[in-house]
């Protein structure tokens, strides 16, 4: 098996550098771009494992890209940027980044996170990335739903990350601290809240009723619990 891809989007050439040199001792591959244009490109031609992204870049709205990039392509989406307020990466984790780093940041600390992630639910694939329940057929190979009539639905990798979690485990109680685990970051209100929002779009996408989901149940103090019966085909 290859070792994983690492796309590096950074206008500055010393961070662009520091990550490939970094991730490149860790045994990863790397690409490394300034700009969005170019790193756009690189997309038709390679699949990366997972996308470093900057956002302050000189010819694209960095978060507009991040959202892009969540809802189009399998990637991990880790931002790395300078922006250091909270509402900054509540934004970014809102709009579909798996994780949010802040400059200046330890190289080593990034390789960490990086393989976390890849530790997840993405590093042990099934024979099949299909799971029927309820009249919804959830596509993880093109991170589609697919509803009883053949309409699709798009959906980001980091909720997908979230709906293998609870198709996984059905009619059982997940708790944050297994979330946690499992998906990776750092525990505290930033992960928290971007669970909530992961799960209030699954929510959204699969037609709960917001007032009393019948699919995704929210044990108070406790964590969730999927009530859906699940075949994976």
């Amino acid at each position: 098996m290859s070792a994983p891809l690492v796309f590096i989007l950074d206008d500055e050439p010393a961070i662009r550098t520091i990550l490939s040199e970094a991730l490149t001792e860790s045994g990863f591959r790397t690409l490394s771009f300034a700009r969005a244009t170019e790193f756009e490109a690189a997309l038709k031609r390679a699949t990366p494992d997972v996308c470093l992204v900057d956002l302050g870049l000189p010819d694209r709205d960095g978060l507009t890209l991040v959202h892009r990039l969540a809802l189009e392509q399998g990637a991990t989406v880790i931002i790395i940027s300078g922006r250091a307020q909270v509402q900054d990466r509540v934004t970014g984790l809102e709009l579909g980044a798996d994780d949010y780093i802040i400059k200046p940041f330890d190289p080593a600390e990034v390789v960490a996170r990086i393989r976390a992630r890849l530790r997840g639910p993405r590093a042990a694939p099934r024979q099949s990335e299909r799971a029927r329940f309820n009249g919804w057929t959830a596509h993880f190979d093109r991170y589609a739903l697919e509803d009883e009539a053949g309409g699709e639905t798009p959906f980001s990798h980091a909720e997908g990350e979230v709906l293998r979690l609870f198709l996984d485990s059905p009619k059982r109680l997940i708790t944050r601290a297994q979330m946690q685990e499992s998906l990776g970051g750092a525990a505290g209100e930033s992960f928290d809240r971007a669970m909530d929002v992961r799960i209030s779009r699954l929510r959204t996408k699969l037609r709960e009723d917001p007032k009393n989901p019948r699919l995704i149940k929210t044990i108070y103090g406790a964590g969730y619990i999927f009530l859906g019966d699940v075949e994976w085909v």
